[in-house]
């Protein structure tokens, strides 16, 4: 489903994610998850109306281990009960770039991942690029074209 980032939505997110989500000042929100074993943890942080040249935009980071992944312009979401994951993504020019957050402290992210990727046969990709088609295809089935956080 495609929410608009509200602080409603944000405890959404933590729902499908089962964390709790926690305000660091006015519009950042950080969740923390650990996987079962503990052997994995990671901290998502979403940035709601960032100001960049009097453009509003939302930003995602993922901090986890000795990484640390952002998405920019990041346009909307769709969060998953079923496969306890949240799939963050942006599109812009025929391009969409995904960061997909899972309940078990596992994180993917899919960079500029060209449109007809995602909307092309599967069965006829290269194994590398059907697996990001598939887990960014999701986004193809969503109208964003009128989409906008402008009120």
């Amino acid at each position: 489903m495609i929410h608009e980032f509200t602080e409603e939505n944000i405890v959404s997110i933590a729902s499908v994610l089962g964390s709790r989500p926690k305000k660091l000042g006015d519009d950042v929100y950080r969740l923390e998850l650990t996987s079962e074993d503990n052997q994995q943890k990671l901290a998502l942080e979403i940035h709601l109306g960032l100001e960049v040249d009097n453009k509003r935009m939302n930003m995602v980071s993922v901090y986890s281990g000795s990484t640390f992944i952002q998405l920019h312009n990041c346009t909307a979401f769709i969060a998953s009960e079923l496969l306890r994951q949240v799939t963050f993504f942006g599109k812009q020019g025929g391009y969409t770039s995904g960061l997909i957050v899972e309940e078990a402290a596992g994180c993917n992210f899919y960079a500029n991942v060209d449109d007809a990727v995602l909307s092309g046969d599967f069965t006829r990709l290269p194994e590398d690029l059907m697996i990001c088609g598939v887990a960014l295809s999701l986004t193809e089935t969503l109208d964003t074209d009128d989409f906008s956080f402008d009120e």
